[in-house]
C-alpha cells in the first residue's frame, strides 16, 4: 500500500502551524525557553543488566558504550530517541522538545564518537526500557534515518529470540535499516550523497584512508548545509543563537567522530537485516504496539530508488506493525520539498503527523500497547 500524504485536519493546532503564524509559535517557543530553560541532564539507568554481562563478555568494550542524556516531561508516556549519523540525538530534535516533553521524559542515545557497537546499543536499549517498564511506564522508542535502523534491527532480535518488549508506540522517520538502502548492488557508483559517504568504509580489509573520511565528513557538512542556505526561513525556526548552536554541535559531531568510530557505525548497518529479508510469519510483526513511519517527500538524497525499506514499508507495513501507519510527509504548494530526516528544517511539516500519534496514545488503554 502506497504512502498516504499526511494533511492535517483542520483544528488550532494545524491552525497555529500554518505559515503565516510560524514565526509567532517560533517566538512563543523561545519565550518558554528563556523562562523554563531545558535541563538536559546524563542519565545512569539503574537497570544495566544487559549492558554489563556484554562488557563483561569481552565482546564489545566501554569506548562503544552509548551516553544517555534525560530530561523531565510533564507526562507519563517518555520518548527514547536514537538519531541518525550526524549530529548527535538530541540536536536531531532539538525542535521538538517541548512537544516530546508533554507526553513524558525525553531520553536521548548519543552515541560514541571513538567507536560504536550494534550488539551493546540494543543492550542499552533493553536496560532503559526494563527500567521505564518496572515503573509503569512504556516509552515511545523514535529512530531517526540510521537510529531508525538500529530500533528495526533491535525488535527483530527480540522477535527472534522469542522475546517482547513492553512499548507505548514506535516511531521511524526515514528509516535506514540496511546498507541496501543507501547504495544498490546493481551500480557501481552511488548515487546518493550517503551512498557516497558510505562506500569506502565496506571493504572489511581495507580501511578508509585519511583523504576518504575527510570526504566523507565533507558530504555530511553539505547535507547539512543544504538545509541552512536560506537564512531568512531558518530565522523563522529559531533564533540566531540556536542556529549557531546547531551549526557547532554538527561540525562537532561531524569533526569529532574517529576513524575507528566511523568505522564501527558502518559495519552495525552492514550487519543490519534488510527489512525484506525477514518477511515472514517467523519474525513478523515486529511489535504489535502501534507505529509510525514517515517518509520525506524527497528522500533522492539518501535513500536509492530501490531501498529494502522504502518497498517494505510502502506496501507491507501491517506485516511488520499491524497497528501502524505509513505516511509521506510533504511541504505546501512552493516551499522548499521535505528531505530525509529533516526534523529541523521542516519541523512544521513533521510536527502535524506526530501530534497525531500522541494524541492517539493519550486515547488508548494502556493495556493495548505492547
Amino acid at each position: 500500500m502506497p504512502a498516504l500524504p499526511f494533511a492535517a485536519d483542520v483544528s488550532w493546532y494545524s491552525w497555529l502551524h500554518a505559515a503565516p503564524l510560524r514565526p509567532l509559535h517560533t517566538f512563543f517557543r523561545t519565550t518558554e525557553n528563556r523562562w523554563r530553560p531545558s535541563r538536559v541532564l546524563p542519565y545512569l539507568p539503574a537497570i544495566r543488566r544487559a549492558q554489563e554481562m556484554l562488557l563483561e563478555s569481552g565482546k564489545v568494550a566501554w569506548h562503544q558504550r552509548a551516553t544517555v542524556t534525560r530530561e523531565s516531561g510533564r507526562g507519563l508516556t517518555p520518548t527514547i530517541v536514537l538519531g541518525g549519523f550526524v549530529p548527535d540525538s538530541d540536536a536531531q530534535v532539538f525542535l521538538l522538545r517541548r512537544f516530546f516533553l508533554q507526553a513524558g521524559a525525553l531520553y536521548s542515545l548519543q552515541y560514541s564518537r571513538v567507536g560504536f557497537s550494534l550488539d551493546l546499543i540494543c543492550a542499552q536499549l533493553d536496560d532503559l526500557v526494563a527500567e521505564l517498564s518496572l515503573s509503569g511506564q512504556r516509552p515511545v522508542v523514535f529512530g531517526v534515518s540510521f537510529g531508525a535502523g538500529i530500533v528495526l534491527e533491535w525488535l527483530r532480535r527480540h522477535k527472534e529470540k522469542g522475546t517482547s518488549v513492553a512499548l507505548a508506540g514506535v516511531v521511524l522517520v526515514s528509516p535506514v535499516a540496511c546498507v541496501a538502502d543507501v547504495l544498490s548492488p546493481a551500480v557501481a557508483k552511488p548515487a546518493t550523497l550517503l551512498g557516497r559517504a558510505v562506500q569506502p568504509y565496506l571493504n572489511p580489509l581495507r580501511p578508509p584512508s585519511a583523504a576518504a573520511v575527510e570526504r566523507s565528513r565533507l558530504v555530511f557538512k553539505r547535507m547539512f548545509a543544504a538545509g541552512t542556505q536560506n537564512q531568512a526561513a531558518l530565522l523563522r525556526l529559531m533564533t540566531g543563537a540556536e542556529l549557531k548552536a546547531l551549526r557547532t554541535s554538527v561540525e562537532g559531531a561531524v569533526g569529532g567522530i574517529t576513524t575507528t568510530g566511523a568505522c564501527e557505525r558502518m559495519q552495525a548497518m552492514v550487519a543490519m537485516k534488510a527489512p525484506t529479508d525477514y518477511f515472514g510469519p517467523e519474525l513478523l510483526p515486529l511489535s504489535t504496539a502501534p507505529a509510525l513511519i514517515l517518509f520525506a517527500e524527497n528522500e533522492e538524497a539518501v535513500l536509492v530508488a530501490e531501498a529494502p525499506s522504502l518497498f517494505a514499508f510502502k506496501q507491507a507495513h501491517k506485516a511488520y506493525f499491524p497497528s501502524g501507519s505509513v505516511r509521506e510527509v510533504r511541504a505546501r504548494a512552493g516551499a522548499q520539498p521535505v528531505q530525509h530526516a529533516s526534523l529541523i528544517f521542516h519541523v512544521f511539516e513533521f510536527l502535524p503527523p506526530l501530534q497525531a500519534f500522541y494524541a492517539r496514545l493519550r486515547a488508548m488503554p494502556l493495556s493495548l500497547a505492547a
